[in-house]
């Protein structure tokens, strides 16, 4: 709920801090004394429309800061956590409007957007007056009220889950026939394509391959001149080999008289002999790959280049033409297969359809339970408040195929007739100000359990009313004070007999100036104004008799 609100230098405000309790909390004032400007400066908290004009004449800039304490497990400490915001028990939300119109928000003392600031504020706080064309007002927002009032929670849980299986089915299935619409409308390129790269038969990394060899190739000539100078060297003027062998001979001869200490020398000569072998050995093969074939580079040159040249046609690198060989490949394959698969998409597609139609029709047939309840639990509500002829409905309407969704196949429409026999209309176009607000009145009381925010805003709701309807809507704002903090600004006795928390707006000149100013009211003050309220300029003793029978009333 709202704690406290702190304003400084908002219109005629140059300075006001106010503490706020539970229950129904009324505001009282004279014509113009500067409620609304209350109003606006909360809603300058809550992320609403800031103009330059609130600022305060004379002053460099306008602020506001309203705290909220908000139960456990409300939605505002979820998107607290989201922005890395969390806080403790308190939710601090301020605003700073310059003369210029331009605006900062900040929440915990941390700056954050204007659009998070109104996100985070339409989870703490209703406002409804005549003219709100928000909330409950708002046909967007009707299914979810009535789902809301219904509990239909895991009914919506299960019906988004089918909708989204659905859509993934669906989406399958199209991607599928458009993938093979494409394919067979490229199919004689395709297998053109398909039968030269078969013939080619490339290989990942076979680029590079080629490139090597076709590198050692090109240079034959001088690496066979150094194979053979390197073979002279070799076995020239005596085999370097039976050279060792001879040394290695003379050394074990006389290894016995040095104590075999020369042991270690002649195996070192030993292997020698035999690295030498070996390598003569390589040295052969070598010379003999290069004269075996004299034709090899012309063969490594025209794979190298037939490679390159499918490449460049297909644009993409030599190293993927294997990859496309097997792309096209599976996208004629999907061409010769395409019916079973088809057939099988298609089949996947409608039993999740099904799956889906029998989710929404569940959801349906408690939507359609849940809008009589609440037609008879509002309309139940109206006769006190004198309009016992009036009649409120939910419509739902089944929607086109086109406009199902993950919330069900129907639209939901608050819909009222305010006279017998008139053609029921929606909610928002009622003609008189005074039937909207008791018809939003009602609803509210009626889904008071359901109220997401905990602070709920009536801004003169009972404007147009008196006598028994306006002491039956103090008595509907008190119930639903039960469930929700309510603050009303209200001109009614009658409702401002019944809050539990009393404030009066006035307004006041001083030094050359108009300022506005708010006192909260002692038992004593609040008879004086609820005398004021019934009597108007001359208080009598017959109204302060009257305040007191009205707040004598007002307790339970």
């Amino acid at each position: 709920m709202l704690v406290a609100l702190s304003i400084r230098d908002v219109v005629l405000i140059e300075r006001l801090d106010l503490q706020f309790g539970s229950g129904l909390c009324a505001l009282t004032g004279e014509t113009g004394a500067g409620k609304s400007i209350l109003l606006d400066s909360l809603g300058l908290a809550l992320g609403r429309r800031a103009e330059a004009a609130l600022v305060r004449q004379g002053a460099e800039r306008a602020s506001v800061t309203a705290a909220f304490e908000p139960p456990a497990g409300h939605a505002a400490w979820g998107l607290l956590t989201e922005q890395g915001l969390d806080g403790e028990e308190t939710i601090f939300l301020r605003r700073v409007l310059g003369t210029d119109g331009r605006s900062r928000a900040f929440v915990n003392d941390q700056q954050v957007s204007i659009g998070f600031l109104r996100t985070l504020g339409d989870t703490l706080v209703e406002i409804h007056g005549q003219n709100d064309r928000l909330g409950l007002l708002d046909p967007g927002t009707h299914r979810a009220t009535l789902d809301a009032f219904g509990g239909h929670g895991p009914l919506l849980v299960a019906t988004r889950a089918s909708h989204a299986a659905w859509r993934e089915a669906t989406e399958a299935l199209e991607a599928r026939k458009e993938a093979a619409a494409a394919a067979r409308r490229d199919e004689d390129y395709l297998r053109h394509v398909l039968n030269e790269l078969d013939a080619l038969e490339p290989e990942p990394g076979e680029e590079s391959r080629l490139a090597a060899e076709r590198t050692y190739l090109m240079h034959g000539e001088r690496l066979s001149d150094a194979l053979s100078a390197a073979e002279r060297e070799l076995v020239g003027q005596g085999s370097v080999e039976a050279r060792l062998r001879s040394a290695q001979r003379e050394i074990e001869r006389v290894d016995e008289q040095a104590g075999h200490r020369l042991r270690p020398v002649a195996e070192a000569l030993e292997r020698a002999a035999i690295e030498t072998t070996e390598a003569m050995d390589l040295l052969a093969a070598a010379m003999r790959d290069i004269e075996r074939e004299p034709n090899k580079l012309e063969t490594v040159e025209q794979r190298l280049f037939a490679l390159r040249g499918a490449a460049r046609k297909h644009s993409v690198p030599v190293d993927e033409l294997a990859a496309l060989r097997a792309s096209f490949a599976e996208r004629l394959a999907s061409i010769d297969d395409e019916g079973g698969a088809l057939v099988a998409l298609e089949r996947a597609a409608e039993a999740a359809k099904t799956r889906y139609n029998a989710d929404a029709e569940t959801l349906s047939a408690a939507r359609r339970k849940a809008a009589t309840a609440l037609a008879d639990a509002v309309t139940a509500e109206l006769a006190p408040l004198k309009m016992g002829d009036a009649a409120f409905r939910a419509e739902l309407t089944l929607l086109e195929e086109s406009g199902w969704s993950a919330e069900g196949r129907e639209r939901v429409t608050f819909t009222v007739a305010t006279n017998p026999g008139s053609a029921p209309g929606p909610l928002h176009r009622i003609a008189s100000g005074g039937e909207l607000s008791r018809f939003m009145l009602a609803l509210e009381v009626v889904l008071a359990r359901t109220v997401a925010a905990p602070s709920l805003i009536f801004d003169e709701i009972d404007s147009g009313i008196g006598g028994a309807v306006a002491d039956a809507v103090g008595q509907r704002l008190a119930r639903l004070a039960g469930e929700a903090q309510v603050l009303v600004v209200t001109h009614q006795p009658q409702v401002a007999a019944r809050a539990a928390h009393h404030f009066r707006v006035s307004k006041m000149s001083k030094g050359g100036g108009t300022r506005t100013t708010v006192d909260v009211l002692p038992d004593d003050d609040r008879r004086e104004e609820i005398a004021r309220m019934l009597a108007g300029a001359e208080i009598t003793d017959a109204a302060r008799a009257a305040a007191d029978s009205l707040m004598r009333g007002s307790v339970p």
